[in-house]
């Protein structure tokens, strides 16, 4: 019998949790609590991960300034996730936990460190999502003028896996050998310096932690551009991508999956996650006013306009809400995500891009209904993109435990019962759970 079944994530971040809104929570989550319960409430509904996103900066681009983002908590306050990736692990036994760290923001032998140490304390549940930044204010906060050119700063992150690959392995898998009777800890014969020189980097090693359950996180990524995909495709465990429709993930899926190929990797070890954000009500109507009440009111317009001249370092404040983009845009910044919010040629307002964003910004296909409407369109897609899973966000990163709710104790529980996602875990490790199917 064929297994339809698909992987399930969740995408958000460490900042206020739904603040504005009749069902918000008050925006104050920085014990960490809320989103603790999140990952728990996740792993009832047997999610393979939760990944926290990150910036290292406070966006002043909107506008010219950082009032607007701070007066909407629009990427900003953002704390670390790595604390959080560790409290949520501790608090769960089966969620995989993933932290967004930059490569430009930790030398490799620190970051190399930390994602072990992690992964030691989730006992192998531990994930990196890899990433380059993409804003010069965040390079100003770390030494720089500005961000390398984007080809630059993939050069740099391959060497950088390279390096961290070989931190990974500086111990042997039976280096620690605990041996009381002779009073020995570890074998020093079996961990090894990499004495890297090379472009970018220069790293003597070993590191100084035991190898952890999983030996190295597992890798996530987000691609879009040629060199980006070729990028994940190399190193990767899961990718994670924003699609048009079904066609544009069974492409981008076969893209990878050809990449890996001639990369000589088995593509079945790489999982590709499609963003979503499901809009749900008890039928179809409801489901659909709630989604036009949040994509059309100023705020959501203001959210959208601030994130993406965040990202994309562009300030989108200095064109006219009711005129379509007077010229197509470039950025040094997230240059996939300002190619799908422009929408170049369709002839739409910027407000009119503004509130596409709340469904085609951060969601692959649109998803508005019942619970059982919704799942079945999740399970005819997979079935004709041919895997891997959905990443389900909102189109802000904010979360509500009401959204929480409805997604594990409405749209899961109807996945379940046909069959298209998971209803246990079999594995201990995350990379186990992701390559079960």
């Amino acid at each position: 019998m064929v297994d339809k079944r698909f992987h399930l994530a969740w995408f958000m971040n460490f900042t206020p949790d739904e603040w504005r809104e009749p069902f918000g929570q008050g925006g104050n989550p920085w014990d960490g609590q809320f989103y603790i319960e999140m990952a728990q409430a996740m792993e009832r509904a047997c999610f393979d991960l939760i990944m926290i996103e990150d910036k290292l900066m406070v966006p002043e681009t909107f506008g010219g300034s950082r009032d607007l983002s701070l007066k909407h908590a629009m990427m900003v306050p953002k704390a670390d996730p790595a604390p959080l990736a560790v409290a949520m692990g501790m608090a769960t036994k089966h969620l995989g936990v993933v932290a967004t760290l930059s490569t430009m923001a930790y030398p490799p032998f620190m970051l190399a460190r930390l994602c072990s140490t992690i992964d030691s304390l989730t006992k192998g549940r531990f994930g990196w999502n890899v990433v380059t930044s993409a804003e010069d204010l965040m390079a100003k906060n770390f030494g720089m003028d500005k961000l390398p050119p984007r080809e630059d700063r993939y050069a740099m992150a391959e060497e950088y896996l390279e390096v961290c690959d070989k931190l990974f392995n500086s111990w042997e898998p039976d280096a620690v050998v605990l041996d009381r009777a002779n009073g020995i800890y570890a074998d020093g014969s079996k961990v090894h310096t990499i004495d890297h020189d090379g472009t970018y980097y220069k790293v003597r090693g070993p590191l100084n932690t035991v190898p952890s359950p999983q030996r190295r996180p597992v890798y996530l990524q987000a691609g879009a551009s040629p060199r980006g995909r070729d990028f994940a495709a190399r190193y990767a465990d899961a990718i994670v991508s924003v699609a048009n429709g079904v066609e544009g993930m069974k492409a981008f899926r076969a893209d990878i999956r050809a990449r890996a190929v001639a990369l000589g990797r088995d593509p079945d070890e790489i999982k590709v996650f499609f963003c979503i954000t499901p809009s749900l009500g008890e039928t179809e109507e409801e489901a659909r006013a709630r989604f036009d009440r949040v994509t059309l009111s100023d705020n959501f317009v203001n959210d959208v306009l601030i994130s993406i001249s965040a990202i994309t370092e562009i300030d989108f404040a200095q064109f006219d809400l009711d005129q379509p983009l007077p010229e197509k845009l470039v950025t040094n910044g997230e240059s996939g995500t300002l190619d799908k919010f422009q929408q170049w040629g369709s002839g739409k307002t910027l407000r009119q891009l503004a509130a596409a964003g709340g469904g085609g910004l951060v969601s692959s296909l649109e998803l508005i209904g019942t619970p059982s409407q919704v799942a079945q369109k999740m399970g005819e897609a997979m079935e004709e993109v041919g895997g891997d899973g959905f990443l389900i966000t909102t189109p802000v990163l904010r979360v509500s435990r009401r959204y929480i709710t409805e997604i594990c104790d409405g749209l899961v529980p109807e996945l379940q019962r046909r069959g298209l996602t998971r209803t246990e875990y079999k594995h201990q490790l995350l990379r186990d759970n992701l390559r079960e199917f």
